[in-house]
C-alpha cells in the first residue's frame, strides 16, 4: 500500500531531527509565561489538553504537522476506520485483516464507515439488551427463580485488562444489587480467591476467548465449573460465552447465552465490543455502556481532523514521537490523578507495548529507527510517595502524562485548611508537572533539581461513562497512529506466540503425553524443567 513509508524516509523527520539539537529549556527564565500555557492547550470530547510543559515550539509544532501531513497519518487512520487491511506485512505470512474496533462504536449515524460491521456490532447489542432485559424481568433467572447479581469475567490479556479497568473507573455508576468480578491469572490462587467471596448460585460466569482454545481462560472455566458442580448448581444454567462465532465455546449446550467478537477486532482494542460489553452493560447498566460508546465514537471522529491541535489523538501520538524519536526518551509514565483509574496504567500497557513493540516495518524490513516506549504508570497522589524520585532527580528522564478531573466522581468530599480533598488532589498533580518542567537550583546538589523533564496534562470535568469512553479511544487512536508514523503493525501479536509454544512443550513434558513434539534429553526446555524441580518423578538437583 502506497501508505506504506519508512519513517526515516519522510522528509521532515530530518527537519525534526535538526530542531533536537537545541530542543526547548522548560526550566529557561519565563520558559511557563502565561501566554505560552495559554497557548498550548487543546480541546476535544470534554478534555483540554495542557503541552505548555512539553520541550516543543512553534518550529517544532509546524514540523511535527508537516510529519503527520507526509506519512499521511489521518489517511490512515481513516482508512482503517472504512475497513483497509492494515493488519499485515506485505510480502510475508501474516494475519491480514481488517482493523475495526472502532465500528462497535459507530453506530449513531445512519452513515457508517464501515457498514456491514456495524450491522454486526448493532445486532450483538440488540441481543445483548434482550438478555440483559430477561435478566431484569425475570425471564432468566438462577434454579432457585432468584435474579443474578454477580458476573464473572473469565478471560486474559484484552479479554481482561481493558474490560476490568473500564468496569473499575466506572464502578460508582454501577446498578444497584450488580457486581462484577474478574479471574484471568492462571494461577488458581486468582480463581479461589475471588470465588470465595461470591454466592455462586447468584453468580453468572462469563468466559471470554475469541478461539475458544486460550490455555489460561480454559483453565479457569474448568476450575469454576468445577466450583459450580460442587455447589450443586448447573454450569449451563450460570455460564456465557464471548467469543468468535463457530469457536469450540460458541456451544447452547454449554453456555446460556453467546455473544460474538470478530477477527477485525483485536483482543487489546476489544473493550467495545462484547468483549467489555457484556459484563460492563450488566454491571453498570445498558444506556451507561451507550455512553461510553458515545464518547469514544466523539472521540474517533476528534481524530480525522487535519489540524493536529483540534485531533487529540494526533497531538498526542506526535507528542510521543518527539520525545521517543528526536529527545531520546525509552520510556513513558502514565500517572492518572484518579483512584478510579487504577488499572488504566496496566490496560495501556498492553495496549501501547503489544501494538508496537515492533521492530519489522509493514514491508517485512528491519526498521532502523525507534518504536513504541516502555509504557508504565500507576495513580497519583500514591505514586508520589512511590518512584517520583526517579522522576524528578534520577538518570532516566521519563516523560510524564497526567491525567485528572475537576470534579469527584462520588461529590463526597471535605474541606480541612479551606480546601477539599479534590483540590488537593488537583494542586499535587499541577505541582508535579510544574516541578519536572521548573526544577530547582540549590546550593546543596542533593537539593537541586535539574527540570527541564517533559510532561502533559489531559483533565476533563468528571469521569463519566462518556468521558470514560473518550478517554479510552483517545489512547487507542494515538497508539495506532504512532503505529502508522513509525510503518509497523500495530495490531498482530507475534511475539506473544513464542512463549505460548515454549510453554506447551513443557506442559506436554510434565504431563508425558509424548503425541506432539519430543524433548531432547538435552533440550533447554528438559534442563529447566529439572533445574526449577518441575519435572514429574525426576530426582531433585542435589544442592
Amino acid at each position: 500500500m502506497d501508505f506504506f513509508k519508512n519513517f526515516a524516509d519522510i522528509k521532515a523527520v530530518q527537519k525534526l531531527g535538526q530542531l533536537a539539537r537545541t530542543p526547548y529549556n522548560l526550566a529557561a527564565s519565563t520558559a511557563l509565561s502565561p501566554k505560552r500555557l495559554a497557548a498550548y492547550r487543546a480541546s476535544s470530547c470534554g478534555f483540554d489538553f495542557l503541552y505548555g510543559t512539553q520541550q516543543v515550539d512553534t518550529q517544532v509544532m509546524q514540523a511535527l504537522q508537516e510529519l503527520a501531513n507526509q506519512a499521511r497519518l489521518v489517511e490512515q487512520f481513516k482508512a482503517m476506520k472504512s475497513g483497509a487491511v492494515m493488519n499485515k506485512i506485505i510480502g510475508h505470512d501474516s494475519e491480514d485483516r481488517q482493523v475495526l474496533h472502532t465500528a462497535c462504536r459507530d453506530i449513531f449515524t445512519n452513515k457508517p464507515l464501515a457498514p456491514k460491521e456495524t450491522a454486526q456490532a448493532k445486532e450483538q447489542l440488540d441481543r445483548l439488551k434482550k438478555f440483559l432485559t430477561d435478566l431484569d424481568n425475570g425471564t432468566i433467572t438462577n434454579q432457585q427463580g432468584q435474579p443474578f447479581n454477580t458476573m464473572v469475567q473469565v478471560g486474559i490479556g484484552g479479554s481482561d485488562l481493558g474490560p476490568r479497568a473500564l468496569y473499575l473507573a466506572l464502578k460508582r455508576y454501577c446498578q444497584s444489587g450488580r457486581k462484577a468480578c474478574f479471574i484471568a491469572n492462571v494461577d488458581p490462587d486468582d480463581a479461589a480467591a475471588v470465588l470465595a467471596e461470591l454466592d455462586l448460585s447468584r453468580t453468572l460466569i462469563n468466559v471470554v476467548s475469541k478461539s475458544g482454545t486460550t490455555l489460561e481462560t480454559l483453565t479457569n472455566e474448568e476450575l469454576v465449573r468445577s466450583a459450580l458442580t460442587a455447589a450443586g448448581l448447573d454450569p449451563a444454567c450460570h455460564m456465557i460465552a464471548v467469543t468468535g462465532a463457530g469457536s469450540p465455546m460458541d456451544d447452547p449446550d454449554k453456555y446460556l447465552a453467546a455473544f460474538h467478537m470478530y477477527d477485525y477486532i483485536g483482543g487489546r482494542y476489544s473493550a467495545t465490543s462484547m468483549v467489555g460489553g457484556v459484563t460492563l452493560a450488566f454491571a453498570l447498566g445498558y444506556d451507561n455502556f451507550l455512553e461510553l460508546l458515545r464518547g469514544a465514537n466523539a472521540m474517533d471522529q476528534a481524530g480525522e481532523q487535519i489540524n493536529i491541535k483540534e485531533n487529540l489523538p494526533l497531538l498526542m501520538a506526535l507528542l510521543g514521537i518527539w520525545n521517543r524519536n528526536f529527545l531520546g526518551y525509552n520510556t513513558v509514565a502514565i500517572l492518572p490523578y484518579s483512584q478510579a483509574l487504577l488499572r488504566f496504567p496496566a490496560h495501556l500497557q498492553q495496549c501501547d507495548m503489544e501494538s508496537n513493540g515492533k521492530q519489522v516495518s509493514r514491508s517485512g524490513e528491519s526498521v532502523q529507527w525507534k518504536t513504541g516506549p516502555i509504557v508504565w504508570g500507576e495513580p497519583g497522589t500514591n505514586g508520589q510517595h512511590a518512584f517520583y524520585q526517579l522522576l524528578h532527580q534520577g538518570s532516566e528522564i521519563v516523560p510524564a502524562e497526567f491525567i485528572g478531573f475537576r470534579q469527584s466522581q462520588y461529590q463526597e468530599d471535605i474541606t480541612i485548611n479551606g480546601t477539599t480533598s479534590q483540590q488537593k488532589l488537583l494542586a499535587n498533580m499541577l505541582a508535579q508537572s510544574l516541578a519536572l518542567a521548573l526544577g530547582r537550583a540549590h546550593e546543596n546538589p542533593n537539593k537541586s533539581f535539574t527540570g527541564n523533564r517533559p510532561s502533559s496534562l489531559l483533565l476533563a470535568d468528571r469521569l463519566t461513562p462518556y468521558s470514560m469512553g473518550a478517554l479510552l479511544a483517545l489512547y487507542e487512536n494515538k497508539i495506532a497512529m504512532q503505529g502508522f508514523c513509525w510503518n509497523i503493525n500495530s495490531f498482530d501479536q507475534e511475539g506473544v506466540q513464542l512463549g505460548k509454544v515454549l510453554a506447551n512443550r513443557i506442559l506436554s513434558e510434565l504431563a508425558k503425553e509424548k503425541e506432539g513434539e519430543q524433548l531432547s534429553p538435552d533440550s533447554p526446555e528438559l534442563a529447566l524443567l529439572r533445574v526449577a524441580d518441575l519435572e514429574k518423578d525426576a530426582p531433585s538437583p542435589k544442592h
